[in-house]
């Protein structure tokens, strides 16, 4: 979805490393970006790598 048609609506965003098991909420350079439209599904996002044990940063 553009920015533009996406204009007054609130995006999540967070950047994954699989291999490393890192997730950034920065862009960080070889992670792959993640969008959420939906607070609660970005949640259960985070909440599900930290279950998987994964590292923030």
């Amino acid at each position: 979805m553009s920015e533009q048609k996406n204009a007054g609506h609130r995006v999540w965003r967070v950047w994954v490393d699989t291999r490393r098991k890192v997730v950034s909420f920065h862009e960080a350079p070889g992670f792959q970006k993640l969008e959420f439209y939906s607070y609660d599904l970005f949640q259960r996002c985070i909440d599900s790598y930290t279950a998987q044990r994964y590292r923030y940063q």
